[in-house]
């Protein structure tokens, strides 16, 4: 089963870094407030419509989408130096190894007067609560949930949402699946389509 750079299921983590092939997605803004973060135009659409959907478009705000390899490199360098190695590895993707580097995933904060680029507060009471739950029916998965850390190679990190469309994220969802299980099951359902065609 292939993957390419415009399906939303691409899988990106440090066993399978962005192919060399993929070129920057159609982007969108998601609020005028901050042009400078954008994702891919599809999911800025449906993040749009579930932030009104909630009245939330003052509540809730963009903390990092898309970013370049340069951005990328830049982000995982100033950590480094920041905040040292161990930090680092656990919370910024290694450069070519970022969903970031998708345009398919957005971090997103509580809106405060102060926000943590790396780790905004989004949490699991309030109208961030709501957002989460919520949020399937609009295609998003929170990416990297507690508990989930030897599956996905990453922190638990709940400000961090990953857009993959109807009707994955509601199947991920009610099965309490990351994006690399859900990918393990289409391949075994995969095999087994193709098993039974061979027997007939």
């Amino acid at each position: 089963m292939k993957y390419t750079c415009t399906n939303h299921l691409l899988l990106v983590n440090r066993h399978h870094p962005l192919p060399e092939s993929c070129t920057a997605p159609d982007l969108a803004v998601i609020s005028p407030e901050f042009p400078s973060i954008q994702i891919q135009s599809e999911a800025a659409v449906m993040l749009t419509d579930l932030l009104r959907t909630l009245h939330a478009e003052d509540r809730i705000v963009p903390v990092s989408g898309y970013r370049t390899m340069e951005e990328q490199k830049q982000i995982f360098s100033d950590s480094l130096r920041e905040n040292g190695e161990e930090f680092t590895y656990q919370y910024v993707a290694v450069p070519g190894c970022s969903e970031h580097q998708t345009g398919l995933a957005i971090d997103l904060g509580e809106k405060r007067e102060e926000i943590d680029f790396i780790r905004p507060d989004f949490p699991y009471t309030g109208i961030c609560q709501t957002f989460r739950e919520l949020a399937p029916q609009y295609g998003f998965v929170e990416r990297y949930p507690k508990g989930k850390e030897e599956v996905t190679g990453i922190a638990w990190e709940p400000w961090h949402f990953r857009y993959v469309g109807c009707p994955h994220a509601q199947i991920m969802t009610e099965h309490g699946w990351v994006l690399e299980e859900y990918l393990d099951y289409l391949k075994e359902m995969q095999l087994s389509e193709e098993s039974g065609e061979e027997e007939q």
